[in-house]
């Protein structure tokens, strides 16, 4: 006859089972290997005061993130203006969004409607494509330029810029490499603060319509990023790093310019 084993053993035992099975075969005279050390843990503080610290801390850090955004809201709002109310300009500058299936993505599309707008309403004379043609199966420039020539935009008042890797680097290049000082920039509602402030450290004195989209989930991304691309763009604006390629000054703007007069 087996006798029962006591509860309290048997936990005992089953439990030492799991610790051996865990560590794996152990012989006579080896080494265990060392244990994995954990992650550490997040501590909040176990005072009063260290959790008012901790929150001041948190409160601090918050306002620095939002200073940049704050900024651009400051020294762009002013300038932001519809198609329809946007003064003149002898250049419109229009800055890549994205290709989708070869062709301008949705929200660049948009843009560049704006921006034929804004031709055939006479207010413009010449527009400025700016994209990335990093690869050669990846051209934002000449995507633009045939979506514009598309609807009505002649190809000889079309310049493309195809070094425009980010936005400081298209507002130095339109300046320094294009020659423009006087420009209409055309992008989404929450990217056209940032165009007009670096544009503005660039040199170039703008106007700039931001064209509105539909509240989704691009929509809320792009603003999102926008709070951490502040960042960047003040500190682009403190520092006025070259653009990762500047190259030879381009009459492109200039020829298209006396020739449109």
């Amino acid at each position: 006859m087996r006798l029962a084993r006591p509860p309290a053993v048997g936990g005992l035992l089953a439990r030492a089972r799991r610790v051996s099975w865990a560590r794996g075969p152990h012989r006579p005279g080896q080494q265990r290997p060392a244990a994995r050390p954990g992650l550490p843990r997040l501590r909040l503080p176990r005072t009063r005061r260290g959790r008012r610290r901790a929150v001041r801390a948190l409160m601090l850090l918050c306002v620095l993130a939002l200073l940049p955004a704050g900024w651009l809201r400051l020294t762009a709002d002013d300038r932001i203006r519809s198609t329809g109310s946007v003064p003149g300009a002898p250049v419109a500058v229009v800055f890549g969004a994205g290709l989708w299936r070869g062709g301008p993505s949705p929200y660049l599309a948009n843009r560049l409607d704006a921006a034929a707008e804004l031709y055939r309403a006479g207010k413009i004379d010449v527009v400025l494509v700016t994209g990335d043609n990093s690869r050669e199966d990846y051209d934002e420039p000449d995507a633009m330029r045939a979506y514009l020539t598309e609807r009505g935009v002649p190809d000889r008042w079309i310049v493309s810029d195809y070094a425009g890797f980010d936005t400081w680097d298209s507002c130095v290049r339109a300046k320094k490499i294009f020659g423009v000082n006087h420009a209409v920039l055309i992008s989404q509602d929450f990217h056209i603060r940032r165009t007009l402030a670096l544009c503005q450290a660039a040199g170039i004195e703008a106007y700039g319509v931001g064209v509105t989209e539909r509240r989704d989930a691009t929509w809320y991304y792009g603003n999102t990023r926008e709070v951490l691309a502040a960042g960047k763009a003040a500190l682009d604006v403190l520092f006025e790093p070259d653009p990762r390629f500047l190259g030879e000054r381009e009459k492109g703007v200039e020829q298209a310019l006396a020739a449109a007069r």
